[in-house]
């Protein structure tokens, strides 16, 4: 047994740590809530708003789809309403009779005047990601070089093309040019809760302040990859010349490109493809990526709280696989976790007590955090949902932990109605028959659908 000297200095150092973390944690939160209000409160019109299509470069839009998700007709309507002289849409379907195809047709003939294809797969097959095998017919057939890869359920302003091609591509006398050449123009989500479940207001709590905190903060310090794929522009030249592997090419300046397959095909073996090809070009290329000011507005429609954790239980589940040092580290970024931690170790070292230091604290943390959804959203929550919301956030704060217990021990996940296991890097392959055990019977248990989304009435 230690000797009380032993314990006493093992009791300083851990008191030590525990407030040494919370100040950086807290110094994360700063940098995440200062960075919000200085990108996402102004959003300026860019100049290649108004140039003509001679003077921009081309862009190729694609639009990977799966049957009525909520929103979207207005989500999709929303590319046909960029303030952009050069672009094509491709909206892409596993096969001709998928239900959001009558919505498109509908748009295509409300928007003649933009280049807009139906793009159908075929049964073509480069992965188990069924969303890469959704966009190879487009990524074939794109004319132009920048792609957006837009999800269905997302839906952006009219500025927002242009404003992205200005970041991936400035032009030669921009007044701050980055030091390393932008591989990746991303948008931090932004949940908009279209029907008010108890599992859509948690979703929305924890997209619009928790997860933009951290994703802006980690982007503004930007010392590795980490992007969330609901909206990407990249170049599909710099795509080709990337496999996943994340070993960088040695002559990559030169043109140097992997051995082996490349491209969007590569990563149909990767659950989370489009975070896999962020890293594959910072990694491989040595590119960086950026933010732009615009948010991507993801519409959640009728979710339950089962919806809700399962959502959270696959992610952790595939981040573990692909960076499990931080995701080790998750609980000790969330609210509760460090605020107990800390109040432990102020009490030893300056004889706080928790009942003082605790309110305050998380009276703080909240205040940052709606102060982070009032930059994405342009205004703070609306009075009349204020309570709903200041509930759901406890809801999601407290909720945090036990969700990571059941994420960190499993391996297998479910997306779009389908079961995989997550392996090494990230790569999935189909899971077994199994059911998942005790957590699988859980998360089945209660929920309203497997896609998360309300479908839509077809328009007529």
């Amino acid at each position: 047994m230690a000797d009380p000297e032993s314990r006493s200095v093992l009791k300083l150092t851990l008191a030590s740590a525990s407030v040494v973390w919370y100040a950086v944690l807290w110094s994360v939160g700063i940098i995440g809530c200062v960075a919000a209000r200085k990108r996402y409160r102004l959003r300026p019109r860019s100049p290649l708003a108004s140039a003509p299509a001679s003077a921009v470069p081309g862009v190729s839009i694609l639009r990977p789809l799966k049957g009525l998700d909520t929103n979207l007709y207005e989500n999709l309507e929303s590319t046909f309403t960029q303030e952009y002289a050069n672009y094509e849409i491709f909206f892409c379907v596993d096969d001709e009779d998928d239900q959001a195809l009558t919505v498109v047709r509908d748009l295509m003939a409300k928007y003649p005047n933009v280049t807009a294809h139906i793009a159908i797969r075929n049964g073509a097959t480069v992965g188990v990601n069924p969303k890469v095998n959704n966009l190879m017919t487009a990524y074939h057939q794109a004319a132009h070089d920048i792609l957006w890869v837009l999800d269905s359920n997302v839906m952006v302003d009219p500025g927002t093309l242009a404003r992205s091609v200005d970041i991936l591509n400035p032009p030669p006398n921009a007044p701050h040019p980055p030091r390393r050449r932008i591989g990746v123009v991303h948008h931090v989500p932004y949940a908009w809760v279209t029907k008010h479940t108890l599992g859509s207001r948690v979703e929305e709590a924890f997209l619009n302040t928790n997860h933009a905190k951290m994703y802006i903060a980690i982007n503004t310090v930007a010392v590795d990859s980490c992007v969330v794929g609901k909206s990407c522009l990249y170049r599909k030249s710099d795509l080709e010349r990337v496999d996943g592997s994340l070993k960088p090419i040695p002559n990559a300046d030169a043109g140097g490109f992997q051995p082996g397959e490349r491209g969007l095909a590569a990563f149909g073996r990767f659950l989370a493809e489009d975070n896999m090809i962020a890293s594959a070009l910072w990694h491989e290329l040595g590119l960086r990526h950026d933010l732009s000011c615009d948010v991507a507005k993801n519409a959640v429609g009728n979710m339950s709280l089962m919806d809700y954790i399962a959502r959270r239980i696959r992610w952790v589940r595939v981040r573990k696989r692909m960076v499990l040092a931080a995701t080790l580290v998750e609980p000790l970024t969330e609210s509760v976790l460090v605020g107990c931690l800390a109040s432990l170790g102020l009490r030893y070292l300056l004889g706080i007590p928790p009942w003082l230091f605790l309110p305050v604290h998380f009276l703080v943390w909240l205040f940052v955090d709606m102060d982070v959804f009032a930059s994405l959203a342009g205004h703070p929550v609306p009075a009349s949902m204020r309570w709903q919301f200041l509930s759901a956030w406890a809801a999601r704060e407290l909720m945090a932990l036990p969700i990571w217990f059941m994420a960190i021990v499993g391996s297998e996940v479910e997306w779009r109605g389908k079961r995989y296991e997550v392996m090494q890097n990230g790569e999935v392959k189909k899971a077994s028959d199994g059911r998942g055990g005790v957590t699988g019977w859980l998360l089945r248990w209660g929920r309203k659908n497997t896609d998360y989304y309300e479908p839509l009435e077809t328009r007529q």
